[in-house]
């Protein structure tokens, strides 16, 4: 029996390979019978220790307790669900996992304890406990924690919503860090070269488009074009230029979206040259803008969960929309819609023919490829709206692009 990446398990024998291709060499294994012991330990680790294991290795000390926290979550035994076997090594005693979190922590590096608390709280329903202070204290704090925080809120007693926020400032805090100075450079170079003038100071020339515009000038026996026009790159004024409006499905599938889709937004409400809105939907819409100077209160006032009604939230969207022609819309959402899709679509093609920029962005995180609604993604992508996922790096070259009118940097489907 194997233990897979998910701690299932499967009815396969599985051997290591001991040849390497012809013309390789490897340099990563010791040799002798140093190098078979540890194949074995590492084989045993990750088979788990069934009796068909086939290895007879028998751990000890530091790889005993690996082992250990390794079979509480992905070990045999217990109630099944969906077909699948399950652990019953931590029940629901807070005791026993706050043990585990730290057992976790001392074995595994950090982005491997995430992942393993993330199949916790999925595999053995442990996300209750979150709900107690010191689980809280003991949990690795990512992403994914702050969206199954959100989704606890409501339920969540006044002793843990303190611990809880601090927990998701600390996550924010580290998006923050990570997304900010970016963020800022390129929309701020965007936004520059938005506002073009005809008349630049010579330090804001933009000579590729002035060389582009005074071709027909080149004189070929000096070797140079002669610049009748400038082009150059308007200077950022303390008037609004821009005004970006963030569209974010809240719904249980879009949590860590909703995370990223947050922190960026405070972003770009700190830039005195955008005028940024966010809107937060599921069957009802509710407007943050004024919570956007602080991303934890935006995140504690979502409600994760619910239906989708898309065409209602870009109902409401719309009707905020002062300047068409200078408005950057950014839909994000898988599409499952639970209204109707004939008028959402209409509505999209409706501002994209007054001069918005309309942007669908299938998810805002770091996941794979995300789940959707094809035929609403095909429709968009007929108007001339593609949907697409977008990683957080990613987010302010979509958002320059749009900015700027240019293409947006869709990312290789395949």
């Amino acid at each position: 029996m194997t233990r897979d990446r998910t701690g299932d398990t499967t009815g396969r024998t599985t051997a290591p390979t001991t040849a390497p291709a012809a013309g390789r060499v490897t340099v990563s294994e010791p040799v002798g019978a140093d190098a078979a012991q540890e194949r074995l330990r590492r084989w045993r680790l990750v088979l788990g220790g069934d009796p068909a294991d086939g290895t007879g290795h028998v751990l000890s000390g530091r790889d005993a307790a690996m082992d250990g926290a390794l079979t509480a979550l992905y070990g045999r035994g217990g109630a099944s669900r969906a077909g699948r076997d399950r652990a019953a090594g931590l029940g629901a005693s807070a005791p026993a996992v706050a043990r585990w979190l730290g057992d976790i922590r001392t074995y595994f590096p950090s982005s491997v304890v995430q992942v393993m608390q993330r199949d916790a709280i999925d595999r053995l329903g442990l996300a209750t406990l979150l709900l107690e202070p010191e689980m809280l204290d003991a949990v690795e704090a990512d992403v994914h924690l702050v969206g199954t925080l959100l989704s606890l809120n409501k339920a969540m007693p006044d002793t843990t919503k303190e611990t809880a926020r601090a927990v998701v400032r600390k996550v924010v805090e580290d998006l923050e860090k990570r997304l900010v100075t970016r963020t800022r450079a390129t929309l701020s170079g965007a936004l520059d070269r938005s506002a073009r003038t005809g008349r630049p100071r010579p330090h804001d020339i933009d000579w590729n488009r002035t060389i582009g515009a005074n071709l027909k000038h080149y004189l070929p026996e000096h070797r140079t074009v002669v610049p009748e026009r400038l082009v150059g790159y308007g200077r950022a004024s303390r008037s609004v230029k821009k005004e970006i409006v963030l569209c974010v499905d809240q719904s249980g599938s879009m949590a860590a979206s909703l995370v990223y889709a947050s922190v960026f937004g405070a972003v770009l409400a700190s830039m005195r040259a955008l005028d940024t809105r966010l809107v937060v939907f599921d069957t009802a819409v509710v407007d943050l803008t004024d919570q956007l100077d602080d991303p934890v209160d935006v995140l504690f006032g979502t409600r994760l969960g619910g239906g989708t009604d898309i065409n209602r939230a870009l109902a409401y969207c719309q009707s905020r929309i002062a300047r068409p022609a200078d408005t950057v819309v950014v839909l994000i959402s898988d599409l499952y819609e639970g209204g109707i899709r004939d008028e959402m679509l209409k509505r999209v093609a409706a501002m994209q023919a007054a001069g918005v920029r309309f942007v669908t962005l299938l998810a805002l995180s770091d996941e794979g490829t995300p789940t959707y609604d094809r035929d609403h993604a095909a429709g968009l992508a007929a108007l001339g709206a593609p949907a697409f996922a977008c990683t957080p790096d990613l987010f302010p070259e979509v958002m320059a692009a749009a900015i700027e009118g240019r293409p947006l940097p869709i990312p290789d489907a395949g």
